[in-house]
């Protein structure tokens, strides 16, 4: 395992791989080359295997995480179960209005593997409530950014310094 901080993202509108590159972004700027982003269709067991902490980016779609990131982990659960634990995680939700079932979601899926969270559940929330506005391209305002930014520092701070 190196110090890599894995960020695993899907979006199907742009909103969550807004949020995670800005994450990316952060975590550059605290700890330079320890960011690895990753679509969750392209990321495998031996990618959660390689890294040293986590951080989960996705929509909320009818009030789940969105199918994609749910096969991710479906993918990924038992071929890591027993090798990560302990290891700090966070997660990004671009959301409608609410975004915690999603959130809920992917804490019971770390809660089995005995992840560690190392901080709430960072939601943006969008107010997309119709069918023309769900399905338009997403934009995150800059203060919404700058706090994944900073969810991004914040883990690569604390997995570089070997704090968590």
């Amino acid at each position: 395992m190196d110090r890599t901080l894995l960020v695993v993202h899907h979006s199907r509108t742009g909103g969550a791989r807004a949020m995670a590159e800005a994450a990316v972004q952060g975590a550059e700027g605290a700890a330079p080359g320890c960011a690895r982003l990753v679509a969750a269709g392209e990321c495998g067991s031996d990618a959660l295997l390689a890294a040293a902490g986590y951080l989960f980016a996705c929509p909320e779609n009818l009030g789940s995480m969105s199918g994609a990131m749910k096969e991710f982990f479906d993918c990924c659960y038992y071929p890591v179960l027993g090798r990560i634990e302990g290891r700090p995680y966070a997660v990004l939700v671009c959301a409608g209005t609410d975004g915690e079932g999603a959130a809920r979601q992917i804490a019971r899926i770390a809660t089995g593997w005995r992840l560690k969270a190392v901080a709430d559940p960072l939601i943006v929330r969008t107010g997309a409530q119709e069918p023309a506005a769900i399905l338009a391209p997403k934009r995150i305002p800059e203060a919404d950014l700058a706090r994944c930014r900073e969810a991004g520092a914040t883990l690569a701070a604390g997995i570089s310094m070997g704090i968590f």
